[in-house]
């Protein structure tokens, strides 16, 4: 399988499963990722997902050039369809973040190159993290083209005006360091302590009120998308939907008795 889909103890792990390929995205592994975080976001066992890339050399090289050329539909042929399947113009669809919706938090956890649409998958993650060995970019200016699964958005919200226009006007790749430095990912850690740092943080999260959660991550979204004053206000009314919720009793009785809260996401 080119996307694997794994869960275990309430954390999921998407695996872009083509080390030949360096993990790159043919329009079908498009598709396979979009079906798995669609099974992520409504599997009732899963509370948070982990994101990588197959072997140790690649966490996504993007999209697949070489299966990527422009299929026989015009792109305004398909741009309004509802549904895009590998063969459809506007593929890339399958891995726009923005689209999906995914209320459950997102990790990446970055193990090699991430460049393309690979960065742009990091990018659109909640949180991200990296190996030693990773190099990130948007390259995609290099072969003719632009990104466009929010890449371009992501990137101009995350750094400073002059770096984020150097990064995608150059296409230039850049170091783990680096993007530790300018804040593109929280830590940097060395590549066999990758995965366990990941499902550590997944773990921390999944011991969480689920509903509390995801309502902090659609805040967070909300942040970038609204004027303060209306942000606010939505958060004053999702703490006001959460306020007489069974997880939030339970969080208080269980702080109050000194004991491991139990939640059901009620």
């Amino acid at each position: 399988m080119t996307i694997e889909y794994l869960v275990a103890d309430g954390i999921a792990t998407i695996t872009i499963n083509r080390p030949a390929r360096r993990n790159a995205l043919a329009p079908e592994t498009m598709v396979a990722f979009r079906e798995a975080l669609l099974a992520f976001d409504r599997d009732g066992d899963a509370r948070v997902v982990v994101i990588t890339g197959a072997g140790s050399d690649a966490f996504c090289a993007g999209a697949d050039i070489h299966e990527t050329l422009p299929s026989g539909r015009s792109f305004i042929e398909g741009y309004f369809d509802r549904e895009s399947g590998p063969g459809h113009p506007l593929y890339v669809r399958n891995i726009a973040f923005p689209r999906l919706r995914i209320r459950k938090p997102v990790i990446a956890a970055v193990n090699g190159v991430a460049v393309g649409g690979g960065m742009e998958i990091a990018l659109n993650c909640d949180l991200c993290i990296a190996s030693s060995n990773a190099r990130f970019g948007l390259s995609e200016v290099r072969i003719g083209s632009i990104p466009a699964v929010a890449g371009i958005q992501q990137l101009v919200r995350s750094l400073a005006r002059p770096v984020a226009r150097q990064l995608l006007l150059t296409g230039a790749l850049f170091d783990a360091a680096w993007a530790l430095r300018w804040g593109i990912v929280s830590e940097v850690v060395e590549l066999p302590d990758l995965l366990p740092r990941a499902y550590e943080l997944a773990n921390c999260i999944a011991a969480n009120a689920p509903l509390a959660v995801s309502a902090a991550k659609l805040l967070a979204d909300k942040a970038h998308e609204l004027p303060l004053g209306e942000a606010a206000e939505i958060e004053e009314l999702l703490w006001g939907h959460l306020y007489c919720s069974e997880d939030r009793i339970e969080g208080r009785k269980a702080f109050s008795q000194k004991r491991t809260p139990v939640y059901r996401g009620k």
